[in-house]
């Protein structure tokens, strides 16, 4: 769980910027902080209460900070697979995958959502992705960099970005979309709410079975007002959407991945399409394909931890006296009632039962290499 320590580190020098519903949530009495360029709410009535609101119901999410492009033009697919590992050829319309941005040695630059649009969402764009908030501006320069002249990239700053989670958010959202059941996890389609176009994912950040919902960010506010008006849903703020992805055993863009460290060592692997790892022909193939046949030097792991103490990003992992690794996200886990970790650490120590030690406040607490996701994953499948 998010605690006093890491809400500081949110806390950002530069102007920040206002989200379309900075207001609002305001008037539900949220906790402001700075993030990733934006004032954002951290919580609204605690982490811990929103986070079990969450598992147990419905909690709505503004991620609007995150950046939605689409593309369009000739060769987009060809285009983009120069970019990316993904599948973009096989990507049938109305469906969803996860992605990477490598560079040029295979680190990774940013994780990502891709979909093919249709019922001319997006002015018939081909391709509609969403990056993450804090490097979505390096991403659009990265890209247009790599990009041919005939692709049409498209920031979308004008749309809103909601996201609805928890086990009784698609009970919740059918009352005011219809057809939204009928999504299965990493689909997605254009609906309408009150003359409102809105495009709708089936998945989420959570771990839980949930939507993303891109809307005209002068539509958000009253969309926002109507779902929370549901029983089922209470607002939620980035403090409980950590601890949440957290014990999903989802990585963080800059804390578990980053450029220094590859697809395969983050275990996202699968986002490597089959086709794309026997053709390569995208940026940083290289080290995928070494490490796909050799294994890499280090692994991102899940870690238990004995006791009650937290350890945070930053601290030092070892197997007896040898440092072995480094934690990279961690805190208290509502859901688990334990403290739990997430890190990178040296391969030969990252096999799922490995015995370890975590320094924290000068201490050395037991922990243990543990599978992941700390808290089993409820998406909604056939």
């Amino acid at each position: 769980m998010t605690g006093a320590d890491d809400i500081a580190t949110l806390e950002e020098t530069l102007p920040l910027e206002h989200l379309p519903l900075d207001a609002w949530h305001r008037a539900k009495g949220a906790r402001m902080v700075g993030f990733a360029g934006y004032h954002m709410p951290i919580q609204y009535e605690g982490i811990m209460a929103e986070h079990s609101w969450t598992r147990e119901h419905a909690g709505l999410f503004d991620v609007s900070h995150m950046g939605q492009l689409s593309f369009s033009g000739e060769g987009v697919d060809e285009a983009l697979e120069h970019l990316l590992p993904a599948d973009i050829k096989g990507l049938k319309p109305f469906r969803q995958r996860y992605s990477m941005l490598l560079d040029e040695e295979g680190g990774i630059l940013d994780d990502l959502m891709l979909a093919r649009p249709g019922d001319g969402a997006f002015d018939d764009a081909a391709i509609y992705m969403v990056v993450n908030g804090a490097t979505k501006y390096d991403d659009i320069v990265w890209m247009i960099e790599h990009l041919p002249d005939a692709v049409v990239m498209n920031h979308m700053a004008d749309q809103a970005l909601l996201a609805l989670q928890g086990p009784e958010a698609g009970e919740a959202l059918a009352m005011l979309v219809p057809g939204t059941a009928d999504l299965l996890f990493m689909q997605c389609g254009l609906f309408e709410w009150q003359g409102v176009s809105l495009w709708i994912s089936r998945s989420g950040y959570t771990g839980e079975d949930g939507f993303e919902i891109s809307i005209p960010g002068d539509a958000a506010e009253a969309l926002a007002d109507a779902l929370c008006a549901l029983p089922q849903v209470r607002p939620v703020g980035l403090g409980a959407r950590d601890s949440l992805r957290l014990e999903a055993g989802l990585p963080l863009y800059g804390h578990d991945i980053m450029p220094s460290v590859s697809a395969i060592g983050a275990d996202l692997g699968f986002a490597v399409g089959k086709r794309r790892r026997e053709e390569g022909g995208f940026i940083g193939h290289a080290r995928v394909t070494r490490e796909l046949a050799e294994g890499p030097g280090a692994k991102r792991v899940g870690l238990s931890i004995e006791g009650r103490l937290p350890a945070r990003e930053g601290a030092l992992i070892y197997a007896g006296d040898v440092l072995v690794g480094e934690v990279t996200s961690g805190g208290f886990a509502p859901s688990v009632g334990a403290p739990i970790a997430m890190g990178w650490v040296s391969t030969p120590h990252a096999a799922t039962g490995t015995p370890l030690h975590i320094e924290v406040r000068g201490k050395r607490i037991a922990a243990k290499v543990a599978a992941m996701p700390f808290v089993p994953h409820r998406y909604r499948r056939k």
